[in-house]
């Protein structure tokens, strides 16, 4: 609990009186901190950070000094406390890895933080600026893009030979003065802001520049925007971890890891040395749900000439096939286009990695459907949020025997997924959740007047198939595809190493 202090923002009206029509002319500044966000508090996001880039080690190291932080706050400074989280979550790290976690982990818990008094005047005026204590590396990819702030004004830190010393720049945390400061600098050859934003505390140093302030109040409570309402909302992100980090939240993560790689290595071996049939048994008796529906298809009979179906599957973890094979009770063959070497050791059937050469991998997927079944996934790769990837057409030219298959999951403690890091752990963290789950809806076959062979085009069977997976899952077809995802969050399209400047990515996105 922070210091008493006095509240000169009690001299402004509330937000809730500020009128957001006719604003598309004027200048807005806003405070990030409980102001465009709901809570003051920022461990949450140094803690993601501090996870993402150090691990467990670095989490634990946090959770230790944030209680001192909160002491220093409360007895010195505002700034001593920020001052202290900085230091201990940013000190050694590359700075090209903040930059990384700053633009594919933190914007999706940021979105769903905002402010809907606030977002509502900010988000009405023509140009936007945001002032913050937080370092602005770690903000300003998020306020930028999605929120389409013009300037972030926040703190600076010290950096050499690409590594963050954990110390800022001058004029240090940006808080009370300092940002008054900063504002009239960067805003000195022009009118200061039409409207100030701000909450309790030190805002008025800011807010008493503009024509008009208001204060956000953070002792009421309310209901945070709706995330996939935003004009840009967050489609892809990364890290591994599912909530938002407090204290609390921080501490189980840390007690349940040794806990949870037990149990992840256990439903591991069970799927490995189980009969199909008998691991739907075996995961719920371990925690794991799977629950199945829909018209589950007997294997095809080789004996009378019949060849395999393509079982097409929507995308959300490498696991994918594996719950499409328990919930039809035999292993299923995969096509995979860049898994780990290690996830296809430990795989329970069969998968065949495909080369991305259109006609190499026509032939092969053919070849595998006159053995058995198959499944692919034409996303191409994951998608956390309720959205569909485009559809990769060329297995609508290879067969007739189309299912859509509509998978979805449930995830408490650790995504399954990543697009940053190692691939061969993504089975493990999905297993490591105390109770995930995964449901599995087999639709029926494709009716053969919907498919190439009634003279449909292979997009046209495509994007149908989508629809059909969407309509069932309730999301939302896009075009979004593979290279999109991983020039976002990884800066590569999935195979060469490569790190462009991430605004020069995001215009080169949208023009698409």
């Amino acid at each position: 609990m922070a210091k008493p202090k006095d509240n000169h923002t009690s001299f402004f009206p509330n937000i809730a009186g500020c009128a957001s029509v006719g604003r598309q002319k004027q200048t807005v500044v806003a405070n990030m901190d409980g102001a465009l966000l709901r809570g003051r508090n920022s461990f949450s996001y140094f803690a993601l950070v501090a996870f993402d880039v150090g691990g467990i080690p670095r989490l634990l190291f946090l959770l230790l000094a944030s209680p001192i932080a909160g002491i220093l706050d409360y007895f010195i400074s505002e700034s001593a406390g920020i001052r202290l989280l900085i230091f201990v979550t940013l000190v050694g790290m590359k700075v090209s890895d903040i930059e990384s976690v700053a633009r594919a982990v933190l914007p999706k818990f940021y979105s769903s933080d905002l402010h809907p008094e606030t977002w509502k005047v900010f988000s009405s005026c023509g140009r936007r600026c945001v002032v913050t204590a937080s370092p602005r590396v770690m903000v300003e990819p998020f306020l930028k893009y999605y929120l389409g702030a013009d300037m972030v004004i926040g703190t600076e830190i010290n950096v050499f030979r690409g590594r963050a010393t954990g110390l800022v720049k001058r004029p240090g945390i940006l808080v009370g003065n300092n940002k008054a400061e900063q504002l009239e600098k960067a805003f000195k050859d022009e009118p200061m802001p039409d409207i100030a934003l701000g909450d309790g505390n030190t805002d008025h140093y800011f807010m008493k520049l503009c024509k008009e302030s208001y204060v956000v109040s953070t002792k009421t409570k309310v209901e945070p925007v709706n995330p996939y309402k935003l004009p840009k909302p967050v489609v892809f992100h990364d890290g591994r971890l599912v909530q938002r980090p407090t204290p609390l939240i921080a501490l189980l993560t840390i007690l349940w890891i040794p806990i949870g790689f037990f149990l992840a290595c256990l439903r591991l071996g069970l799927l490995l040395l189980l009969p199909m049939p008998l691991v739907y048994y075996a995961f719920w008796a371990l925690g794991v749900r799977v629950y199945i529906k829909g018209t589950l298809l007997p294997p095809a009979k080789k004996s009378i000439g019949q060849t395999g179906v393509l079982f097409i599957c929507s995308h959300r973890t490498l696991l994918d096939p594996v719950f499409l094979s328990i919930a039809l009770g035999r292993p299923i063959p995969a096509v995979t286009y860049s898994i780990s070497r290690f996830s296809e050791l430990i795989s329970p059937f069969k998968t065949v990695r495909l080369s991305r050469d259109r006609a190499t991998d026509a032939s092969a997927i053919k070849e595998l459907l006159r053995e058995d079944d198959l499944v692919i996934c034409p996303e191409g790769t994951t998608c956390r949020e309720p959205f569909l990837l485009r559809f990769s057409a060329l297995f609508a030219e290879l067969t007739n025997e189309l299912v859509p298959v509509a998978v979805a999951n449930e995830m408490s403690m650790f995504h399954g997924t990543t697009a940053r890091g190692w691939k061969g752990m993504d089975a493990f963290y999905f297993l490591m959740n105390p109770s995930p789950a995964y449901e599995v809806t087999v639709l029926n076959k494709l009716p053969n007047e919907l498919t190439c062979g009634a003279g449909k085009s292979s997009y046209e069977v495509a994007n149908s198939i989508q629809r059909m997976i969407a309509k069932t899952l309730s999301y939302e077809c896009t075009s979004f595809t593979r290279k999109d995802k991983y020039r976002i969050l990884a800066g590569n399209d999935g195979l060469v190493l490569e790190k462009p400047n991430f605004f020069s990515l995001i215009k080169t996105w949208e023009k698409k």
